[in-house]
């Protein structure tokens, strides 16, 4: 049995997670994967080797991810002759010194007043110079609609905390909180869709409540280390089964055996009654939690940055080649594979 740990930890780290642990490999997801693959390599009678589990890359720095913003506002002269539209409380209010130091959420809130007030203000405007002004106004501040989005999502600080990787593994029992956060995130992309489409009459009213929720959650960032390990630690042990399955069978005539009731026994009581139960909910996290966030970003493709887009292509797009979450995919499929066929040469093939 294993007490230590392939992440490494300092040594008062190391010692309060053994004795959380009390040694049983079977509390925390990586010990269990470490001991899967030993139990399978002993089983098979196969030497083995724990390969190192290659670090993951931080979300890109929000310097990177942040969106410079064109600055189009209306001149003095042409402010003050607004008097009585609404246009000119909008626009006075990026004019004050809080509105020069907008958090990106309010800066979106405010692009959005702008053009609704600039609109209902058109009409009323009879100098045809101003007016022409104001409606160039719009034009710009709905082609930079979209940028204004980018940094109302993936440009706030609050995302750091979904995708921190301080906070270790996806647990084996992950709490209730998962649910609010995928329903935060739906709302979210539900609320930035029509904003994306030009569709300025939508409301904004929970997106600041939405960005402090997600300062409570870590599953994303810990998802993301839990597909990395996953991947790692399903070779490891389909290695194990493949090199058996290049020597001789392990029955003969297909018939079983001693050993082959042992190699049954521990695909049941550990594979199938403690791993594959933690990948599907890892699975259903993921489908939960990072396919949406995987939405957020596709239906912003257009003004994605570049330093984002290799981060996007390898921890939160689901399929292509590079998705972290394909190899996940990839690697539990030829697990599956390789223990059908290994048991299939005792007559043991699951559901047959």
């Amino acid at each position: 049995m294993r007490c230590s740990s392939a992440i490494e930890l300092s040594l008062p780290a190391l010692l309060m997670t053994l004795a959380l642990a009390g040694c049983n490999p079977f509390s925390a997801p990586e010990s269990m994967m470490d001991e899967y693959v030993e139990r399978t390599a002993r089983v098979l009678d196969q030497p083995y080797q724990l390969s190192a589990i290659p670090a993951t890359d931080p979300l890109p720095r929000r310097r990177d991810r942040v969106l410079q913003m064109p600055e189009v506002e209306l001149g003095m002269l042409d402010f003050l002759s607004l008097f009585g539209c609404e246009l000119q409380v909008v626009a006075g209010e990026k004019a004050s010194i809080l509105g020069r130091v907008m958090q990106p959420a309010n800066r979106l809130r405010y692009e959005v007043r702008f053009i609704e007030a600039a609109e209902d203000c058109l009409p009323e405007i009879g100098d045809d110079e101003l007016g022409e002004e104001v409606s160039q106004a719009v034009t710009s501040k709905r082609a930079s609609l979209p940028v204004a989005v980018w940094n109302a999502t993936w440009g706030v600080e609050e995302m750091e905390s979904l995708f921190t990787r301080t906070e270790g593994l996806y647990p084996l029992e992950p709490g209730g909180g998962t649910g609010n956060l995928a329903t935060d995130l739906n709302s979210l992309n539900a609320m930035m869709a029509p904003l994306l489409e030009g569709q300025t009459d939508t409301s904004l009213a929970g997106l600041g409540d939405i960005h402090q929720q997600w300062q409570a959650h870590q599953a994303p960032g810990q998802l993301i280390l839990t597909a990395r390990m996953l991947t790692v630690r399903l070779d490891d042990a389909s290695d194990v089964i493949e090199a058996r399955l290049q020597e001789r069978p392990l029955c003969l005539d297909g018939k079983p055996n001693n050993q082959s009731e042992i190699v049954q026994g521990m695909f049941f009581s550990v594979f199938i009654e403690r791993v594959q139960p933690y990948l599907a909910s890892v699975r259903r996290a993921r489908d939960d939690l990072v396919r949406p966030l995987a939405a957020l970003a596709e239906q912003q493709k257009e003004v994605m940055p570049e330093t984002f887009r290799d981060w996007y292509n390898r921890y939160l797009k689901l399929e292509g080649e590079g998705s972290l979450w394909a190899e996940l995919d990839a690697s539990q499929q030829r697990h599956i594979e390789l223990w059908q066929q290994q048991l299939e040469q005792c007559g043991l093939r699951p559901g047959t």
